[in-house]
C-alpha cells in the first residue's frame, strides 16, 4: 500500500521543519516500511511545498500509521499550518 500526501504551506518557510519531524516517525511506527520526503525546488504557480510518499504492507498497515499516537502528534503540528493538502492511497 502507497499512501502520497501534497502538502501546501501557509507559510512555506515550514516546510523544512514538517519533512524533519515527518522523517522522525519511521524509526518510531512500525506499520512504516518506507517513507521519502520531498520539498518542491521549482516553486512554481502550480507547485505544492512538500510530497510525502509512504509504504505500508497493506491497508491494515495505513490505518495503523494513521492513528498511531506520533503520526497523530504530527498531524496535529502539520493540521495548523497547512493551506491545502490532497492525498491519494493505492
Amino acid at each position: 500500500m502507497t499512501h502520497v500526501v501534497l502538502m501546501k504551506f501557509t507559510d512555506p518557510a515550514d516546510a523544512p521543519e514538517a519533512k524533519r519531524r515527518l522523517e522522525e516517525l519511521v524509526p518510531l511506527i512500525g506499520q512504516i516500511r518506507g517513507m521519502t520526503v520531498g520539498l518542491d525546488v521549482v516553486r512554481g504557480e502550480v507547485s505544492w511545498d512538500l510530497a510525502l510518499v509512504t509504504e505500508h504492507a497493506d491497508l491494515d498497515g495505513l490505518r495503523g500509521y494513521q492513528q498511531h499516537p506520533e503520526h497523530l502528534k504530527a498531524a496535529g503540528w502539520l493540521r495548523e499550518r497547512l493551506a491545502a493538502r490532497a492525498s491519494v492511497d493505492f
